[in-house]
């Protein structure tokens, strides 16, 4: 589940997007329907276009609260480990607690990126958003620990990307933590 509210609770908007951000996550988004979200939201047809003009709005609205809640789990998990090679390793922590819980089930930008129609620009204009913050993100984590200028820091950066992008997408499709297990010994090796 990517939210805990009780569905009971929530407005219609709200839960138009939680139920929508389920659908969307663990089932793609092409194979979920309005008609789909409709239905398990309990809401009215007529409800769901006042707040949303498609399902494409409803897909930038579960990406944007994704960016929200995947980034504040990532920094408490971070902060909460104590690695002597630099915070960034606890990146990998949060993978492993993230995907277990999710049974492996992805990157949520990933998967709806490789299940997207060419002309859904504002998703793909989030999903770049949400890599490219995760990028300046580990960034910024970098020379925060000022063992590393600038430069370096942001080339070091963008390598752990790819072992951090890689490893979650390996991750899926072997439904096993040992891609996150091996990402983060390879960047032990880049940060030693």
């Amino acid at each position: 589940m990517l939210y805990v509210c009780p569905m009971k609770k929530l407005g219609v908007k709200e839960r138009i997007i939680e139920t929508a951000s389920n659908l969307f996550y663990f089932q793609g988004y092409n194979q979920t329907g309005i008609n789909q979200i409709i239905a398990e939201a309990g809401v009215a047809k007529a409800s769901l276009y006042q707040h949303f003009r498609s399902k494409e709005d409803i897909a930038v609205a579960y990406l944007k609260g994704r960016h929200i809640m995947w980034m504040g789990k990532l920094n408490e998990c971070v902060e909460r480990k104590n690695h002597e090679k630099g915070k960034v390793l606890g990146c990998f922590d949060y993978l492993t607690e993230w995907l277990t819980e999710v049974n492996y089930r992805g990157c949520g930008w990933q998967n709806i990126i490789a299940d997207l129609p060419e002309d859904h620009t504002k998703i793909k204009d989030q999903v770049i958003l949400h890599k490219n913050e995760f990028r300046d993100w580990i960034h910024n984590l970098l020379k925060e620990e000022k063992i590393y200028i600038d430069e370096q820091a942001e080339e070091l950066g963008d390598e752990i990307l790819i072992l951090i992008e890689g490893a979650i997408i390996l991750s899926q499709i072997q439904k096993n933590d040992w891609p996150i297990k091996t990402a983060k010994r390879a960047c032990v090796r880049l940060l030693s």
